[in-house]
């Protein structure tokens, strides 16, 4: 009977080349040198990421459609929405302000759930998708830069000091905001790049598309 030799895998934080060894369902493998979590046996992490990022999609598309709050002054009344803030932004001449909020409450999120949609999806079907390795190597990059909590932050404080001078009603989006961080959080922790590629080394001639 032949042996093959373990695979080697280095540690994120301090570079430590490792042996892998096998886990029971639900254990984590922990770096020798700084302990920092090196890998999961979490054999249903794509399930709950891809759970969790439909969630978050629908969410998502809640929140940019219906308003984040509105104002009533005397006998007026006036919602606001993610499309309405940025646009309000850029005409009062705050145009980074206005641009980096598109980008980190809008672009960033949605590509963020695009990618991991046709990523997840197809491998839920059994299937593997096109250009996998490059959807990866995006979500990679685009991940640090999705701050839907940072906007959620900002909106709460503008709400405290609105709610001296004016009459605010939260809308449906705000809370929609509130669990999407929610489930973008958990899709992020429930994901598992080594779940992927394991589950596509098992796959190699069967791509969506071919």
């Amino acid at each position: 009977m032949v042996h093959f030799p373990a695979q080697l895998i280095a540690c994120h934080d301090c570079d430590l080349l490792q042996r892998e060894i096998p886990l029971k369902r639900g254990c984590a493998a922990s770096c020798s040198r700084c302990g920092a979590v090196l890998y999961r046996n979490a054999t249903d992490s794509i399930d709950r990421t891809l759970a969790y990022t439909l969630t978050a999609a629908v969410l998502f598309v809640i929140a940019n459609v219906f308003p984040i709050f509105a104002i009533e002054v005397q006998d007026s009344h006036r919602a606001i929405n993610l499309a309405g803030a940025v646009r309000s932004l850029w005409n009062q001449q705050m145009q980074p302000v206005s641009l980096l909020v598109f980008l980190t409450a809008f672009f960033i999120p949605a590509l963020e759930l695009i990618t991991m949609s046709y990523l997840l999806l197809p491998l839920k079907f059994q299937r593997v998708p096109v250009g996998y390795t490059f959807i990866l190597r995006m979500l990679r990059i685009v991940e640090p830069w999705g701050m839907v909590e940072v906007f959620m932050l900002g909106v709460l404080v503008s709400l405290v000091k609105l709610t001296s001078s004016f009459k605010v009603i939260p809308g449906i989006a705000l809370w929609s905001f509130g669990i999407l961080t929610l489930m973008l959080a958990a899709a992020a922790a429930s994901f598992s790049a080594r779940d992927v590629w394991a589950r596509l080394d098992k796959k190699p001639d069967t791509e969506v598309g071919s």
